[in-house]
């Protein structure tokens, strides 16, 4: 995956950027939403791996603004299916709030529909995360439940998770 609009750019991860993203998964600020406020705890050594063992059905994707990393994106499509998980972190705190992860969203999503062939993307959030639950609303995307304390985050706190599933009918593109 290659996606150049305007200042935005959505690739393919390359080993180049696991320190990039071996730093934001050990953050606890930027992985704090995700259930991890102690950061991963990985090393680079398991983010090149995962890097390395990426293809077309399960891949990891670096977001760049103006050329430099601000996050990343992921999609894994279901074995044997046209279904798609993503997922988005801006991690670069100064590049959030300001519609970027909207237009990344447009972009990746536009890109898994028309190129990829999915037929339906999912994506689920925390609960407490509403700022996510309105952007994948403002999308298209349709709440298909809330597991109320469905899992335990690192302090052994009981986290709820909202899940969300497009269609391509219902996408709403923020690409100008």
């Amino acid at each position: 995956m290659d996606i150049h609009y305007q200042n935005i750019q959505i690739r393919n991860a390359a080993v180049s950027d696991a320190e990039q993203i071996c730093a934001w998964w050990n953050d606890g600020a930027v992985m704090a939403h995700a259930g991890f406020p102690k950061g991963l705890g990985t090393t680079l050594e398991k983010v090149i791996k995962e890097i390395e063992g990426g293809n077309d059905r399960n891949r990891l994707c670096i977001l760049l603004s103006k050329g430099v990393p601000i996050g990343e994106m992921n999609y894994r499509i279901a074995k044997e299916s046209k279904t798609a998980q993503i997922g988005i972190k801006i991690c670069d705190a100064s590049n959030q709030n300001h519609g970027l992860g909207k237009l990344a969203l447009s972009l990746f999503i536009r890109e898994l529909f028309s190129v990829y062939g999915i037929s339906k993307i999912t994506v689920d959030t925390s609960l407490k995360n509403e700022r996510a639950q309105h952007v994948y609303e403002q999308l298209g995307f349709q709440k298909t439940a809330v597991e109320v304390d469905s899992w335990r985050d690192q302090l052994g706190q009981l986290q709820s998770a909202v899940l969300y599933e497009l269609t391509p009918e219902n996408f709403r593109s923020y690409i100008p």
